[in-house]
């Protein structure tokens, strides 16, 4: 029988965790060819979260938890998640029933039918109950970073998705502190079929993403995975110059010919300030990515683990 670890990402999802639970224990039960293992990450939660997990735990051998000493985030968990897993296949999946459970066997039939796929992910074919500007914001996300990027981001691509042992393991090599996940999943390569489905709103519970969170992580995604704002600063400094040059020989021509000209004190305020600002703009773009290399260097770890039922020493070092 072939083992499936499925990686729960958990921040202050008590009111929806037991709904979750009974779900993917339906799942296990009507996929005999499995045996599954449950591991919930509780990602600094301030709620009841780790209680509810450590109920499954004491009632049910098959889940197991790691609980982080704070909030790390949701790339964190979902790396934890992966280092303790040791199936032979994983799946990572959200807790709040977006993701549904039952699309698991599906793809777990397609990547042992057809052994020229390594991962079968989840995407969406709709925002149904999404805020319009978040929709707008997403889909002008993908096509910025697909031109600056060198991998290819699938729009509407979600973290759900039932890999290989040997992709996880991929994954996993990746040791860079600033994770965005879905640049690592194209990164990383391996053949992906795609499961599309509409989307759901929550079982219960509210969204931890607002839009400042959403922000950020886009982000970090453009800076992770492209150079391509550096050369934008890079190009603007050269066109800039360019223009400049050109101007300084129109004006000594100009002087040559009818003489000094003492007008053009707002044209010259212009010009200082919109050169002020992309200089500024060129620092903080250069500054953006000295931050992540100063984060990279100092080595610090990307979670700490308070409390786990798996005993895996070499993760624990």
């Amino acid at each position: 029988m072939k083992t499936i670890d499925l990686i729960v990402p958990c921040y202050n999802e008590a009111e929806v965790l037991p709904l979750f639970y009974n779900e993917v224990c339906a799942v296990a039960g009507n996929t005999p060819d499995f045996s599954f293992r449950f591991i919930f990450i509780n990602d600094g939660s301030r709620d009841k979260t780790l209680d509810e997990i450590l109920t499954f735990a004491q009632n049910d051998e098959r889940v197991k938890y790691i609980s982080f000493s704070r909030n790390f985030g949701k790339e964190a968990a979902m790396l934890a998640g992966m280092k303790y897993s040791s199936g032979e296949y994983v799946c990572i999946i959200d807790a709040d029933l977006q993701h549904s459970p039952w699309m698991i066997p599906e793809m777990l039939r397609s990547l042992e039918n057809e052994q020229q796929y390594d991962v079968a992910a989840a995407r969406r074919t709709d925002r149904t109950g999404e805020a319009k500007f978040k929709s707008a914001f997403s889909a002008a996300f993908y096509s910025v970073i697909n031109k600056m990027s060198s991998v290819e981001i699938p729009e509407s691509a979600q973290d759900f998705r039932v890999m290989r042992r040997k992709v996880v393991d991929a994954i996993i090599s990746m040791p860079e502190y600033n994770r965005f996940s879905k640049g690592i999943f194209s990164w990383v390569g391996f053949n992906t079929k795609w499961f599309e489905h509409e989307n759901v709103e929550r079982a219960a519970g509210t969204t931890k993403w607002s839009f400042m969170s959403l922000l950020k992580y886009a982000f970090d995604g453009i800076i992770g995975f492209s150079v391509a704002p550096l050369k934008i600063a890079l190009t603007s400094g050269i066109i800039i110059s360019s223009i400049g040059v050109i101007y300084a020989i129109y004006t000594i021509i100009k002087t040559l010919i009818l003489g000094p000209d003492v007008k053009g004190y707002p044209s010259i305020i212009c010009a200082v300030m919109i050169l002020g600002g992309l200089i500024l703009l060129a620092l903080g773009i250069i500054g953006e990515y000295l931050a992540r290399i100063y984060l990279e260097v100092k080595n610090r770890p990307i979670f700490i683990v308070d409390k786990t039922n798996i005993d895996l020493p070499e993760i624990k070092k």
